[in-house]
C-alpha cells in the first residue's frame, strides 16, 4: 500500500501518538482506523437508503421516503433510555 504524509500541529501529532501507543498501533494504522469509522456523508446515503429498502422488501413495511423521514428516532431513542437507566443505576450504586 502507497503511504502519504500529512501535516498536523505538533500537539496534534503527540496526541494521536499517545493515542496509537495505548492501542498498540501505528500512527498510521490509528489514522487509518479512525477513517474507517467516519462514514462519508456519500456512504450514509448508501446505508440509508439499504435501511429503508430492508425495511421495505424485508420486514415489508411499505413507507414513502418522506414517511421514514418523519418517523421518530427509534435507535436514538433506545439509546437515550439505555443512558438513562445506566446513569440511574450507577447515581444509586
Amino acid at each position: 500500500m502507497a503511504s502519504t504524509t500529512i501535516q498536523v500541529s505538533r500537539e496534534t501529532r503527540d496526541h494521536l501518538a499517545a493515542l496509537a501507543g495505548e492501542r498498540g498501533l501505528t500512527l498510521g494504522q490509528l489514522v487509518q482506523q479512525l477513517a474507517e469509522q467516519q462514514p462519508t456523508a456519500e456512504q450514509r446515503a448508501e446505508r440509508l437508503a439499504a435501511a429503508r429498502d430492508h425495511v421495505r422488501n424485508v420486514i415489508g413495511l411499505d413507507l414513502s421516503d418522506d414517511e421514514f423521514d418523519r418517523a421518530p428516532d427509534i435507535l436514538g431513542n433506545i439509546y437515550r433510555i439505555a443512558a438513562a437507566k445506566a446513569a440511574a443505576a450507577r447515581d444509586t450504586a
